[in-house]
């Protein structure tokens, strides 16, 4: 049961917590409008949109991207002044032990942590596609309508190439399908000056020539233009590593699956989003464990010492992170091993800084 004192300490915890990304947030916004506001203008971009598309949006995804820093900031704030007001020596000396102090902080980044998870993984991918279009309608102006030397496995053992493909008349050049037998031999290859997309999986190829082979024996088809299923889409031609923030988990997932069986190469991005969505929520155990082991001893410099340490130890973090996604989206690590390596790394320094702690 949780008692007064752990009902004092988690409602510190986040009453803390959230004066700070409000705090934040509306910085953000200001900062962000003064950026923004002659591409407003220049775009003719409505009030409304501004407001519901763009803001209404914009704020959730900052304020979740803050939240394992402004948990750290806030558990090193309030610790800190608690301990400067001796009253974290009053909870020991009456035999709390410090173990069982650490269950109110826990409790409380429990509850930011779900709400992280639930913010990440459901409510932000469907406000980012919003923000994004917004963006690119108002601010960049900026849509990609073609694309190139796409290449990929529709189904087991065939394999599909684009030179080039144009969203706007829906059309392809110089397209080639080849399809394998299940000992890596040559069974058949289609290929043609263009391709129309019609709807679903319906294609129209156009100047085609079909190649099939038996053996030693080969047949020719050739013709003008022939109707056939496909089973690919051309939005998917235009999916890119920005489209990643867009995708909800369950769709996240599906994608990166789909991917992989196609033996699409480029998806380390989508990866390492898929992954980070686990391992960004729960760094706020880590951060907490390290800013109550940090903050809880009561030294010469105070507040200001501990506040100090603990945004040295925010930034190296964030910094942490960044690297290692880089080199997740290079293909130099694996995405797995990328985004929870600092939490890894945080975790050794906050159980050594748990061990120093006044007990």
């Amino acid at each position: 049961m949780l008692k007064k004192i752990d009902l004092y300490i988690i409602k510190k915890f986040l009453g803390t917590y959230f004066l700070s990304i409000v705090l934040i947030i509306s910085i953000s916004v200001v900062f962000d409008l003064t950026e923004k506001l002659d591409n407003f203008f220049e775009n003719n971009a409505p009030l409304k949109a501004i407001i519901f598309d763009y803001y209404l949006n914009f704020i959730p995804y900052y304020a979740n991207m803050f939240t394992p820093l402004f948990t750290f900031i806030s558990v090193i704030f309030f610790t800190s002044k608690m301990a400067t007001n001796t009253e974290i020596i009053a909870i020991l000396a009456s035999g709390v032990k410090f173990s069982r102090m650490l269950w109110p902080y826990f409790v409380s980044a429990t509850i930011i942590t779900l709400f992280s998870f639930f913010l990440t993984g459901y409510v932000i991918p469907p406000a980012n596609k919003v923000r994004l279009n917004f963006e690119d309608e108002y601010v960049r102006k900026f849509k990609n309508e073609v694309a190139r030397n796409i290449q990929f496995e529709i189904k087991e053992g065939t394999i599909v190439y684009i030179e080039r493909y144009e969203e706007e008349r829906k059309q392809g050049y110089r397209f080639s399908m080849e399809s394998f037998e299940d000992d890596k031999r040559l069974s058949s290859r289609m290929i043609a000056n263009r391709i129309e997309w019609k709807s679903d999986s319906t294609w129209v190829v156009k100047d085609y020539l079909i190649r099939t082979f038996d053996g030693l024996y080969e047949s020719i088809v050739q013709g003008e233009k022939m109707d056939t299923i496909i089973p690919m889409d051309p939005a998917e031609f235009f999916i890119t590593a920005k489209q990643a923030p867009e995708m909800s988990n369950p769709q996240l997932k599906e994608y990166i699956k789909k991917q992989e069986k196609r033996g699409a190469a480029n998806i380390q991005a989508f990866k390492d989003e898929y992954y980070k969505r686990f391992s960004y929520p729960l760094a706020s155990f880590i951060l907490t464990l390290i800013g109550v082991s940090l903050a809880s001893r009561k030294v010469k410099g105070g507040m200001g010492l501990h506040l100090g340490i603990g945004i040295g130890l925010s930034a190296a973090f964030i910094l942490f992170s960044t690297i290692s996604s880089t080199f997740a989206i290079k293909g130099t690590m694996s995405p797995l091993l990328a985004v929870w390596l600092p939490n890894i790394v945080f975790l050794v320094i906050g159980i050594a800084l748990y061990q120093r702690a006044p007990k």
